[in-house]
């Protein structure tokens, strides 16, 4: 029983309610923009939206997720995990229904915040009431595996289950599957999952400083990689987001230091489980974002593919994320955690490596880049994520969680950032138009590699420094 430790489940089979309601949670937030994403079209000609508008559409949701994470992280830890996960399973199925009645793009990008809120107050929580929910170590990977397989499969099928529903009903209907889903999860959490015990908890006063420092940081830190997308190197006000993010982050830190109940103790981070987990799970976010988006756009923009045969050419991805589920187990069993941590995000940034310097010579190098990464994302996604919790005292486990998701929407964010930024840079003409030349086919291929490169150095740095963290961990035991 969660928040217990007499009665706790000794086998999956015994949590299977709760996890079904924990797993619903985590496909809601896997599933929500993969699937909107085939309709953009759609809901742009219906309600007359700008291109601008369309992107709000989408990156609403991600911003409102990211920046405030740790906020509800907080909230969560001194309130109540399940209490505050079913608030947010509330607002995700009214959120849903609000659908209906949206006329403009406006009111979309607002039911898209509200849903973002709603993602921000769930997700998180989904790892530390799995992780709380188990006494021990292998129960509490294989039930993160489970529970992340799930996600991952809505996912993948999210595009194609979003094209069928859209050739026999409205583009309302996509967000309306949210409704019966944040049932499921309600069913299965009040089920499954105890009420929260006082005891599990901290009563600090929440740090509202530090809340708005770190929620104004993220969200800067979100923005800032899509001006520099939309309006490359020389980009005003994509440098402004971005200086205003660093002075966010050394604002939040200096608040952190002094604090006397801050929002996140800076001395729970610098433990090294903590602090290296976070910096595998930070470098994988960098080389998946950046590898996904940079093979998007030379299957389809520099090799001319059909989006149908493009979808096709990332399959080998798509495999190992799903499949790869029933092997996680006994990788990290044979590995250990701390081992399985930093042997799966080596296999990320190599993936990566496979791809910056290959990658041109052909789609089977593509096709082996992509199988590295996604074999080690499918097991770092896990192992990161539980070995920050493992640092953590049982009354900041719902925070640490946020962190970790919020590591990777950040790195993420800025993987992307630097290709957009590098292309800008070298590509010269429209990179959307078709029928490149061979010099802009040379230049695409000079900046691929370029930042390709750069991103893997960088990731590697960090899978560097997560093994020192480790490393310092084992010769302290």
């Amino acid at each position: 029983m969660l928040e217990q430790t007499a009665g706790a489940p000794r086998s999956l089979r015994e949590a299977w309610v709760a996890l079904a309601g924990l797993s619903a949670v985590f496909l809601f937030e896997m599933l929500d923009n993969s699937i909107l994403n085939v309709a953009l079209p759609t809901i742009g000609r219906e309600l007359h939206a700008s291109t601008t508008a369309l992107q709000w559409v989408t990156g609403a949701y991600a911003v409102v997720f990211g920046g405030s994470m740790l906020v509800f992280g907080a909230v969560a830890d001194r309130f109540g995990r399940r209490r505050v996960m079913l608030a947010g399973l509330v607002l995700l199925g009214l959120a849903g229904l609000a659908t209906v009645l949206v006329r403009t793009a406006e009111q979309l990008i607002a039911v898209r915040v509200a849903m973002g809120v709603a993602a921000a107050m769930t997700t998180p929580g989904s790892m530390a009431l799995a992780f709380r929910l188990f006494e021990e170590d292998g129960l509490r990977v294989r039930a993160t595996t489970l529970i992340s397989t799930v996600g991952l499969v809505g996912l993948a099928i999210g595009p194609t289950a979003g094209g069928l529903v859209l050739a026999v009903a409205p583009w309302q209907a996509l967000l309306l599957v949210n409704v019966p889903i944040a049932v499921l999860a309600i069913i299965g959490i009040r089920a499954g999952v105890t009420a929260d015990d006082a005891a599990g908890l901290h009563r600090d006063p929440v740090d509202v400083a530090g809340a708005a420092l770190g929620t104004a940081t993220v969200v800067l830190a979100l923005v800032a990689p899509t001006l520099f997308v939309d309006g490359g190197a020389r980009s005003w006000p994509a440098w402004t987001a971005t200086a205003a993010a660093v002075a966010g982050a050394v604002a939040f830190v200096l608040r952190q230091r002094a604090a006397r109940h801050p929002l996140l103790d800076l001395k729970l981070v610098a433990h090294p489980l903590v602090s290296s987990g976070l910096a595998f799970k930070a470098a994988a976010g960098l080389a998946t974002a950046g590898l996904g988006y940079m093979v998007t756009l030379q299957l389809q923009l520099d090799w001319g593919w059909t989006p149908a045969l493009a979808a096709i050419g990332m399959l080998p991805q798509v495999a190992v994320l799903i499949a790869g589920g029933a092997f996680v187990g006994a990788f990290v069993r044979r590995a250990g955690l701390d081992r399985a941590a930093w042997l799966s995000a080596t296999a990320v940034v190599g993936g990566l490596a496979v791809y910056a310097l290959l990658g041109r010579l052909g789609y089977g190098w593509v096709a082996l880049a992509l199988v590295l990464t996604a074999a080690g994302m499918r097991v770092v996604g896990v192992v990161a994520g539980v070995n920050v919790l493992r640092g953590l005292p049982p009354d900041r486990t719902t925070i640490g969680a946020a962190l970790t998701d919020t590591a990777g929407e950040v790195t993420s964010g800025a993987g992307i950032a630097v290709i957009g930024t590098v292309l800008a840079a070298l590509f010269t003409g429209d990179i959307a138009a078709s029928g490149w030349s061979a010099r802009q086919s040379a230049e695409f291929g000079e900046a691929v590699t370029v930042a390709g490169l750069a991103l893997t150095l960088v990731a590697a740095a960090l899978v560097g420094w997560g093994i020192v963290r480790t490393r310092r961990l084992s010769a302290c035991r």
